[in-house]
């Protein structure tokens, strides 16, 4: 599984996450390497980030199955992190396009790999 948390921010920066690295450590090394591929490393920065609890948790916990956090984490979350100010004005049409170019590859690559 592949979760897609806040990834419209701008300027947002996506670090491999604890639980994700311990279930799927082999499709982040897969996710984080294509974005680099794309140009898009500025974003998926290749280090490690904090161990985050959220949906992903308990799907790898409970059901097993590995799972992806992609989060826009960077030892806090943003400011406008459950507010008002979460709303259109601070996505950014770059980020989601690299987010959604770098997921898209992963997955034609995986479908193309399992034929």
């Amino acid at each position: 599984g592949i979760l897609l948390d806040m990834v419209g921010a701008k300027n947002a920066i996506f670090k491999r996450e604890y639980f994700s690295q311990e279930s799927a450590g082999q499709f982040v090394t897969k996710i984080w390497e294509v974005a680099d591929e794309l140009g898009h490393g500025a974003y998926f920065q290749n280090k490690m980030g904090g161990a985050i609890t959220d949906d992903h948790y308990f799907v790898i916990r409970n059901l097993r199955i590995p799972c992806v956090d992609i989060i826009n984490y960077d030892e806090e979350f943003g400011d406008y992190w459950h507010t008002h100010n979460d709303n259109l004005d601070i996505i950014s049409k770059e980020t989601l396009q690299a987010v959604g170019e770098t997921v898209w590859q992963v997955l034609m690559d995986y479908d193309h790999n399992a034929q």
